[in-house]
């Protein structure tokens, strides 16, 4: 594999790779900006162990040391998780975090595209980003829904994350030739609630249909990702009222205080965490992990049907 200098892939998940099995890419933004510490390592925690349990290998994405690293350490996560500092890295932004040495924290946006970069099929997250609610005036939409559309990298998450205008956000995706397919359902999740009211055309009810979809869109060579959407576990979801009250909430918040730009998905994240309390974070933190579970099991089925 001929990478450049900038990517540095660690020995677990370069051994990986080179044989043929299967490897979970984690983005690292949730670790750094998206949970209060310590629940930020133990989201990191408990992705990790989702993925080794279901027999792949845990490959978190970050920027240390001037060169983006793919299989992040416990102690880089630490890193990540406790310094205030921390860059938010989306695709764009790769470059002039290598270039200035400083630490970042990958978006699903930079996860996806180093993901593709270095051979990885399949990445967990707990939800992508998409169009903000106003989003049809002021064009606030995620670099996330770009970058799936030309990274070849399945994406499994729990929908978009609930502050969005979801709608739209299927309509993006949708115009952009992007496979939406639910995982066990035919509702687009919506991030802490199970459902949002959104229906979808594709379902895949096993990890052996979604490897078979993802075989099929190599075969037909396609140029873009696939999102995958797994609804959050029963037992810790929100109910979608509950999540529209907290959500409203938030977002009177953020117009008060004047919040813009790339800074407004971490705060009314925090708002509607530390306004919701534990349940919430519990809703989180379950979600995150069985998405990465269910991440290798995908991409453990890609790798065996992919064999040889």
């Amino acid at each position: 594999m001929n990478l450049p200098k900038a990517i540095e892939i660690r020995p677990e998940v370069r051994d990986a790779l080179q044989a043929g099995s299967a490897v979970v890419a984690l983005e690292s933004t949730v670790i750094a900006h998206g949970l209060p510490h310590p629940k930020n390592l133990e989201a990191a925690e408990r992705m990790v162990a989702g993925v080794r349990q279901a027999g792949a290998v845990p490959a978190m994405i970050g920027v240390l040391g001037a060169r983006v690293v793919v299989g992040l350490s416990p102690e880089d996560i630490s890193v990540l998780a406790g310094d205030p500092e921390v860059a938010k890295v989306s695709s764009r932004d790769l470059s002039a975090l290598v270039a200035s040495g400083r630490p970042g924290a990958t978006t699903v946006a930079a996860t996806a595209f180093v993901a593709a970069r270095v051979g990885i099929h399949v990445m967990a997250t707990g939800g992508i980003g998409g169009v903000h609610r106003g989003g049809e005036t002021s064009l606030d939409i995620s670099a996330d829904l770009a970058e799936i559309a030309r990274s070849p990298v399945a994406v499994v998450c729990s929908g978009a994350k609930s502050i969005l205008d979801l709608e739209r956000t299927l309509q993006v995706l949708e115009t952009s030739g992007v496979p939406v397919v639910g995982y066990r359902t035919d509702e687009f999740p919506a991030f802490y609630a199970r459902g949002s009211g959104l229906r979808l055309e594709h379902q895949v009810d096993s990890a052996d249909e979604a490897a078979r979809l993802m075989t099929a869109g190599r075969d037909l060579g396609l140029p873009c990702g696939i999102v995958v959407c797994n609804r959050a576990p029963a037992e810790s979801a929100l109910d979608r009222s509950e999540v529209g009250s907290l959500i409203d909430a938030a977002i009177r918040a953020a117009e008060e205080g004047g919040i813009r730009g790339k800074a407004v998905t971490p705060f009314l994240l925090e708002h509607i965490g530390r306004e919701g309390g534990e349940r919430v974070l519990e809703a989180n933190l379950a979600l995150l992990a069985d998405n990465a579970r269910v991440a290798a099991r995908i991409a453990a089925a890609y790798a065996s049907a992919t064999a040889g």
